[in-house]
């Protein structure tokens, strides 16, 4: 069956050999498959690699030291890891419009997606473009950020209002301008480390002797400072690693997605241990954690740990070359945010958990068009970075962001459970039928659980600091706790409403919108 506008017909919802998938080119609510797999795989590897690694690893040393920062992100990482491939395996089954978040109505409850879907849609949509103003301020030009702004808005709309073709072109040049600068990166400050800049320092371990390995988190003594420090670390790294579902978004547009998506989500192992493990553990090396420079809430994009470390090594022109590349990482990232957030909410509203309209694409480029412009209205809140530090801003939406991700990705194990659940039950085995299957899947089920108490805890105390002594802030408690507030909120409304009920496994639908077939050729 085909969805349509919320309900269903005869037609199948996915012909691997035809462009149009996902609703009806008749009535124009129909998407285009235009995603090569030369695009996913950089969307994988590439696509969100942004500020969360170039900017909010410099809070992150500040408050955990090298050590917190590599055990930090190595942590979220595990989790990511384990997201990704339950991720994987579903959606390369059933490739659906909205990804993830309709995968949770087949599996879970129509008022889990709807909260999940929701959700997902406003974290997606404003902390990169407050970022892209947080680097401008590198080169104190005396512009004000509203011009940066919308300088990024418009393009970051733009692109996505050209259709799916035009963006994956841009998400593959941004990408790989952002893997070239982060491994150059990395090889230069193994370079520096070794004492082969200009001062000839040679650095090794000295910043992990002296501070220390840890830090003593707002001066407080002995082993609970030094784990709430690392505490702290974690939501950034959460922010750091948040987006890395876009490929489920994309897979209802992708090209043969019963090859490219495992392609895709098996890219992500080269993501988390080279760019970010290995990213953290060198600016661990460069960087002293109590660098003055590494407080976001005072400074401009100076505060990037690998422009310290390049300015600390004696390198002039460099930083400001770094700083452009950032800058462009950071473009990229608002670009994926928009289509992430305008692809959930044409999802949402093919389960008729958002108004029809939203479903409505245009005739010749199939772009959802009126989702796009309602979350390019909500990436107008962006301009709130002119009224304050751009710096500040930044703090403020990365950790609502980081809240919301967790959540997601809390979703996403519980989806995967039920998924396995009712593949045991319906084909009695624990693997699928589907293009990709994971080894041991029933230890993926058991680790893939395993987040979820994690992701609860890290949820409920990601905003912890805000009640020490003297460390209150209503910003910071909002915008931290206003995730966590509004997801059980929009579940009892829509539960309530709805009238909706979890899933039985005897009648999760595993066929509808299913792979069956492979277009050869069809991947470029």
């Amino acid at each position: 069956m085909r969805i349509l506008d919320g309900r269903t017909s005869d037609k199948p919802v996915h012909e691997e050999g035809k462009a149009i998938v996902h609703g009806d080119e008749d009535t124009g609510t129909a998407l285009r498959r235009g995603l090569k797999e030369r695009h996913m795989t950089m969307i994988s590897v590439g696509g969100v690699i942004g500020t969360g690694l170039f900017l909010g690893t410099a809070s992150s040393l500040s408050y955990g030291g090298p050590l917190g920062l590599l055990l930090g992100y190595t942590f979220i990482g595990s989790i990511c890891l384990c997201v990704m491939v339950s991720v994987g395996e579903m959606i390369s089954l059933l490739p659906l419009a909205g990804g993830h978040i309709r995968l949770a109505e087949r599996f879970v409850d129509p008022a889990f997606s709807f909260a999940m879907g929701w959700n997902c849609w406003y974290s997606w949509t404003v902390p990169e473009l407050a970022a892209a103003a947080t680097l401008f301020e590198y080169w104190d030009l005396g512009v004000n950020n509203a011009v940066w702004i919308t300088m990024c808005l418009v393009v970051a709309i733009g692109i996505n209002f050209f259709g799916v073709g035009v963006y994956g072109e841009a998400e593959f040049m941004f990408a790989s301008i952002k893997v070239i600068t982060i491994v150059g990166l990395i090889v230069l400050g193994i370079v520096l480390d070794l004492g082969g800049g200009p001062n000839h320092d040679r650095i090794g371990f000295r910043y992990w002797k002296d501070p220390g390995p840890f830090v003593q988190y707002d001066g407080i003594p002995g082993a609970k400072g030094r784990f709430l420090g690392f505490f702290r670390v974690l939501t950034q790294a959460a922010f750091s690693f948040t987006g890395t579902e876009v490929v489920a978004i994309t897979a209802a547009e992708a090209k043969n997605p019963r090859e490219t998506i495992p392609k895709a989500i098996r890219s992500v192992y080269v993501r988390i241990l080279l760019f970010y493990i290995l990213g953290v553990f060198v600016i661990g090396l460069l960087v002293p954690s109590n660098q003055p420079l590494l407080n976001l809430d005072s400074n401009d994009a100076s505060a990037s740990p690998f422009v310290i470390a390049i300015e600390m090594a004696g390198i002039g022109v460099l930083p400001s070359i770094i700083n452009a590349a950032l800058i462009t990482s950071a473009w990229s990232a608002a670009c994926s945010d928009v289509y992430l957030s305008s692809r959930a909410l044409y999802g949402l509203a093919l389960s008729t958990n958002a108004p029809h309209v939203f479903t409505l694409t245009t005739r010749t480029t199939h772009i959802p068009y009126a989702s796009l412009a309602l979350t390019s209205l909500l990436s107008l809140l962006s301009y709130t970075a002119t009224q304050a530090s751009a710096g500040v801003v930044f703090t403020y939406f990365a950790d609502m962001a980081a809240t919301a991700g967790l959540l997601a990705w809390f979703c996403v194990g519980v989806t995967y459970v039920r998924f396995f659940e009712g593949l045991r039950v319906q084909r009695g085995m624990g693997v699928g039928g589907g293009p990709w299957c994971q080894p041991w899947a029933a230890w993926w089920a058991f680790y893939c659980a395993l987040p979820l108490a994690r992701s609860c805890t890290r949820t409920q105390f990601s905003g912890w600091q805000v009640f020490l002594r003297d460390e209150w802030s209503t910003s910071t408690f909002v915008t931290t706790y206003l995730p966590i507030i509004l997801f059980p909120v929009l579940f009892g409304v829509a539960k309530v409403v709805r009238g909706t009920e979890l899933v039985k496994p005897e009648e999760m639908d595993f066929k509808t919108g299913a792979i069956e077939g492979v277009d050869e050729g069809e991947a470029e």
